[in-house]
């Protein structure tokens, strides 16, 4: 069975998967469901400008040194996940929440591989709606969070933007329990340690009691 290592490079993506689980690099992996749009959103976002890298295990798409958007593929449909969602307009209605726990409306979920090629033209006015937010250098506005985050997470979070940009793309519920597991610590140590072990399941978009 092949290894669970979280690609680094967007090409591999395409060719075997995102290494997050053991279907990685194999027929059964979702990439291969839904490659033809997925290579079509590609397409898109790479002739849109957009700088084409791997996070979290997916590729994303980078602009003005911004996030803009991540692509997600999954056994029952395929995604283009905005990354500033809170910021967006949505003018034909196209967006959804990933789950009762996001906040704000934030893909387009495609159920066939012409969905993408369909929706060119309003994908790319998103894209570039998107774009122009990081040009302009707008972020959402802060929400308050339902648990207080301990300052050693904050403290960790300052210092290492990759992990801060991860934690800011979990969902709230997902946030939540990293809050309450790491407040449920006694000491600033164990808090701290749990934090460097709980790295690289943030990095791969996953609450403190997912496996």
């Amino acid at each position: 069975m092949p290894d669970r290592v979280m690609i680094t490079d967007p090409d591999i993506f395409f060719d075997k998967g995102c290494g997050r689980c053991d279907r990685f690099a194999t027929p059964d992996c979702s990439t291969r469901l839904w490659l033809p749009g997925l290579l079509t959103l590609r397409r898109i976002c790479r002739g849109a400008g957009l700088v084409e890298v791997a996070k979290w295990g997916h590729p994303c798409y980078m602009h003005a040194d911004r996030n803009i958007a991540l692509f997600g593929a999954f056994r029952g449909d395929f995604r283009l996940t905005f990354m500033n969602a809170a910021l967006m307009q949505d003018p034909e209605g196209i967006l959804e929440k990933q789950g009762p726990n996001t906040r704000h409306a934030d893909c387009i979920r495609f159920t066939d591989t012409d969905g993408p090629a369909r929706l060119e033209t309003v994908i790319r006015a998103y894209l570039t709606q998107a774009m122009r937010y990081a040009e302009q250098g707008l972020l959402p506005p802060k929400e308050t969070a339902e648990v207080d985050l301990p300052p050693e997470l904050v403290e960790v979070l300052d210092s290492d933007p990759d992990l801060a940009e991860a934690f800011a793309a979990l969902t709230p519920g997902r946030q939540k329990s990293w809050a309450l597991f790491l407040n449920d610590a006694k000491t600033s140590a164990t808090r701290l340690s749990r934090i460097e072990k709980g790295r690289a399941k943030i990095l791969a978009g996953k609450g403190a009691t997912e496996r």
